[in-house]
């Protein structure tokens, strides 16, 4: 093998070794920072990693919000009507929270069951449903329509009852 010929082979050799070490850490990044969309079904069936940052997705169950009145803490039960997930907030809450609502709360799913949430997000009225939320009820056998009219009647029911929002706690 001739010199010029070596060391066109090392520069070679050289480039393809930064462009896998490169490939290499980008997924490692990008694996950190992917937060993948359950719905409390899945969750209940085991598909959701533990202790990873994932986001959860239904609607805010009727009585079970509970605050703690000393701190920012909130405890609320999110579900699909099939299966519920119990999420733990700290931290102050979207304006348009509220039981009967659609939320999708980011957070860290723990072994005791319950999701420990870093963000609550609060869909902006009741026909809206998050598209991952409406995939996951489809999926699940579950038609989106039937839960958006649920919703709507349980959003009139906590108006007509005079239920505070978020905003006026």
């Amino acid at each position: 093998m001739t010199p010029k010929r070596k060391q066109k082979l090392f520069i070679i050799l050289g480039l393809v070794s930064l462009a896998a070490i490169a490939v290499g850490l980008t997924l490692y990044a990008l694996r950190a920072n992917i937060n993948l969309f359950f719905s409390p079904v899945q969750i209940a069936q085991g598909d959701a990693p533990m202790e990873r940052q994932i986001r959860a997705g239904g609607m805010v169950k009727e009585g079970s919000v509970s605050r703690d009145p000393e701190s920012l803490d909130v405890e609320f039960v999110v579900t699909d009507y099939v299966d519920d997930l119990e999420v733990y907030y700290s931290g102050i809450l979207p304006d348009l929270f509220r039981e009967g609502q659609g939320v999708v709360v980011v957070g860290e799913l723990q072994a005791d069951g319950r999701l420990y949430a870093d963000k609550v997000l609060a869909r902006h009225d009741e026909n809206y449903m998050p598209p991952e939320v409406a995939q996951a009820l489809e999926e699940a056998g579950y038609s989106p329509a039937d839960y958006q009219a649920k919703a709507a009647e349980v959003g009139k029911r906590l108006d007509e009852e005079g239920v505070p929002q978020a905003s006026e706690y």
